[in-house]
């Protein structure tokens, strides 16, 4: 698992969905850790636009057009995340971090 990866979580706490799809935003070494989390940004079908929100669609991996949105940051357990759906390229990763940047208030 690694920073950028999206997978399907199968029912996330508080999600009404039945399956999410997620990003994983937290920083490699805490993915690497013995720490049982990660923080995950999920992705939905509609987005705004906004600058808190990318859009990704099949070049990633998902079935249609669709949005991380960054200002629903949510921990999930990794044992959580055992569907892999695709990467973020580095031009996409480059875009999560200006997003989270902006959902947290971070210069």
């Amino acid at each position: 698992m690694k920073r950028g990866d999206i997978y399907r979580a199968h029912k996330p706490e508080g999600d009404p969905r039945r399956h999410r799809v997620c990003v994983v935003v937290s920083r490699q070494a805490l993915i690497d850790s013995s720490y049982s989390t990660v923080l995950c940004a999920p992705v939905f079908t509609h987005g705004e636009g906004i600058s808190t929100q990318v859009a990704v669609g099949v070049d990633e991996g998902l079935k249609h057009d669709s949005w991380i949105m960054c200002d629903n940051l949510r921990s999930l357990p990794k044992t959580d995340l055992t569907q892999f759906v695709g990467t973020l390229s580095s031009c996409k990763l480059s875009e999560l971090d200006r997003a989270l940047r902006i959902a947290v208030g971070v210069d």
